[in-house]
């Protein structure tokens, strides 16, 4: 999960440790990379918010990277404030807008997964959220 807001990467974060996913996070673009170089063979799923601060590359910047270089990870990219155009986002590639549910993140696993790597049926959280 990379994303330079501490809060919202917690919380998707937990969502996707609720689905049985392993989760490395990261803050910027260039901790991303790096987690990528050390264990990408072992990656399933990169989630990655498009803005992220300081520097030079964003989310799409990572995604197509992922893309050309892993090109067995799936990939989810987010945003609260722009929209992909043509050509920002690699083949296969699935956007979603913030704010975000754990309901929309497990719906888009689901079709972004392959069977064997679907996630874990949706636990129910008691823990109030307060944005």
């Amino acid at each position: 999960m990379a994303d330079d807001d501490v809060f919202i990467r917690m919380d998707a974060a937990e969502i996707l440790q609720n689905a049985g996913f392993r989760v490395y996070e990261a803050a910027s673009v260039n901790e991303a990379f790096a987690i990528l170089l050390e264990a990408g063979n072992a990656i399933q799923l990169l989630f990655t918010d498009v803005q992220m601060p300081p520097g030079e590359l964003n989310g799409f910047d990572l995604a197509r990277r992922c893309s050309s270089d892993w090109p067995h990870i799936k990939i989810l990219v987010s945003s609260g404030q722009i929209r992909p155009q043509p050509g920002d986002m690699p083949d296969g590639a699935v956007f979603i807008s913030k704010p975000f549910t754990p309901e929309v993140i497990y719906e888009r696993l689901q079709v972004l997964l392959p069977d064997g790597q679907k996630p874990e049926p949706l636990k129910v959280s008691h823990k109030s959220h307060s944005s």
